[in-house]
């Protein structure tokens, strides 16, 4: 029987693919497969992530707000590979909880050149690529903030909701050159950056747990799983579309709690 979900033979990069998300799903694509480049600020833990991943792996440094790093990724990609296949948009800056009215205009701009100038600068440098090939795959990262508001991340919550429109304005440009493009939104995630954040007491994964009807934060691992299955065969009618994975968080409207959890 074929597997759909197979990826031997092409060239993935994933920006962001260091933690959290991104390293969840360059694993994924690796483990199916895959010659992953992993994408990261810090070109050092980049290096040492392909590592880990075996053979037929790379890394490599560069901030997907820069021009200049931008087709330095795709290109090392495409030159070591002999192709690019899959884009994985995953490089993110978290926010901060300060009081709108002391949030700083370079706050503001840090957050939109990353998660959504990032995201048009890596989408088209790729799609020149996969426009060779008259095929590609292009997965961007948007969040439950793309859809609904989170008090005082005003810059992440907007930058999420340009992902949802970048993601179906190149979804119906580039439709006809054999491209996809669509997006995944998590809810709360167990990351790094997630975990830390409750430590400070800036989350209560209790109160996010009983807000979600799936009871659960979810694993990295579940919104790589949604990743692979839109960068894969199975999703081969699929673009424009932005897939949800969060428990159910954003589907639930009751003032009572969604979830039952006992510790």
């Amino acid at each position: 029987m074929r597997d759909d979900t197979d990826f031997h033979g092409q060239a993935v990069l994933v920006t962001g693919g260091a933690s959290g998300i991104g390293w969840a799903a360059a694993r994924a694509l690796a483990q199916r497969g895959a010659h992953v480049t992993v994408a990261d600020l810090r070109e050092e833990v980049a290096t040492e992530r392909a590592s880990e991943l075996g053979g037929g792996h790379r890394g490599i440094g560069g901030d997907v707000s820069s021009e200049a790093d931008v087709d330095r990724m795709v290109h090392a990609t495409a030159e070591a590979f002999g192709r690019l296949d899959v884009l994985v948009n995953c490089a993110g800056l978290p926010d901060t909880f300060v009081p709108t009215v002391k949030q700083t205009r370079d706050h503001w701009q840090r957050l939109i050149d990353v998660h959504l100038t990032g995201s048009f600068l890596m989408a088209k440098r790729a799609a020149v690529e996969m426009m060779r090939h008259r095929h590609g795959v292009i997965v961007n990262i948007s969040s439950i903030a793309g859809t609904h508001a989170l008090p005082r991340r005003n810059a992440y919550t907007a930058a999420k909701h340009g992902v949802i429109g970048l993601t179906k304005a190149l979804a119906c440009d580039w439709a006809q050159d054999g491209i996809r493009v669509n997006a995944v939104a998590p809810g709360y995630i167990r990351t790094p950056f997630v975990e830390g954040l409750m430590a400070q007491g800036k989350l209560d994964a209790k109160v996010i747990r009983r807000r979600t009807p799936m009871g659960v934060l979810l694993p990295p691992e579940d919104v790589a799983n949604a990743m692979v299955f839109l960068a894969s065969p199975l999703a081969r009618m699929i673009t424009g579309t932005v897939v949800t994975v969060d428990g159910g968080y954003t589907a639930f409207g009751s003032p009572n709690d969604a979830a039952v959890i006992e510790d």
